[in-house]
C-alpha cells in the first residue's frame, strides 16, 4: 500500500509532533502552516494573523500499519475540540483546530469521527474543529522541527505551562 499524507492543526504544532512521531507506520511529521493565502509564509508572517494560515503537522504514514482512522482518534485527545479560538493560552486564528483531508475517504472518516465524538457526551461544548480540503503545505522554519526533541526541557514546560497537559490527562487520561 502506498504512503498516504495527513494534515492536523491541533494549536501549537511544537506539542503536535511527538504523539504522532513515536507511533509505528509514522514515516515523518512535519512542522508548518497550511489553510492561508500567502505562498511560504515565515513565523512571523503566521503569528501576524494576516495570512490566513494555522500552524499544522503533515504526516506521511503507512496506512497498512497505522490507518488514517487511528491517526484521526489520536488527535482527538491531543487538542481542546471545543475551543474555537486556539489552544489553551495560543489564542487566535493561527492557533485553531483543523483536520485538512487529502481525499474523500479522509473526508468521511473525519466526518464519521467528529460526529462520534460529539454523540459521546465527553464535553459540554459542541465540537468546534474545522473539516477543510487540504491546501499548500509549507514546512515551518528549521528550529520548529523536532522542537520536543532539540529543546525537551522547554517543550515539557511548555506544555505544562500551557494547559495542554493537564486538560489532555484530565479528558483522556495519562499517557
Amino acid at each position: 500500500m502506498a504512503l498516504q499524507k495527513a494534515t492536523f492543526a491541533g494549536g501549537c504544532f511544537w506539542c503536535m509532533v511527538k504523539p504522532f512521531d513515536t507511533q509505528p507506520g509514522i514515516i515523518e511529521v512535519v512542522s508548518g502552516y497550511t489553510g492561508g493565502h500567502v505562498d511560504k509564509p515565515t513565523y512571523e508572517q503566521v503569528c501576524s494573523e494576516t495570512t490566513g494560515h494555522l500552524e499544522a503537522v503533515q504526516i506521511t504514514f503507512d496506512p497498512s500499519i497505522y490507518p488514517y482512522e487511528k491517526l484521526v482518534e489520536l488527535y482527538w485527545t491531543l487538542i481542546d475540540p471545543t475551543d474555537a479560538g486556539g489552544q489553551f493560552y495560543d489564542r487566535g486564528e493561527s492557533y485553531t483546530t483543523a483536520i485538512f483531508y487529502h481525499d474523500e475517504v479522509q473526508k468521511q472518516i473525519a466526518e464519521l469521527s467528529k460526529a462520534k465524538l460529539e454523540a459521546c457526551g465527553k464535553f459540554r461544548a459542541p465540537i468546534a474543529v474545522k473539516l477543510l480540503p487540504a491546501k499548500p503545505f509549507y514546512e515551518a522554519e528549521d528550529y520548529h522541527q523536532h522542537y520536543y526533541k532539540k529543546n525537551p526541557a522547554h517543550y515539557e514546560r511548555y506544555s505544562i505551562g500551557s494547559g495542554r497537559t493537564g486538560f489532555i490527562e484530565q479528558h483522556w487520561g495519562k499517557r
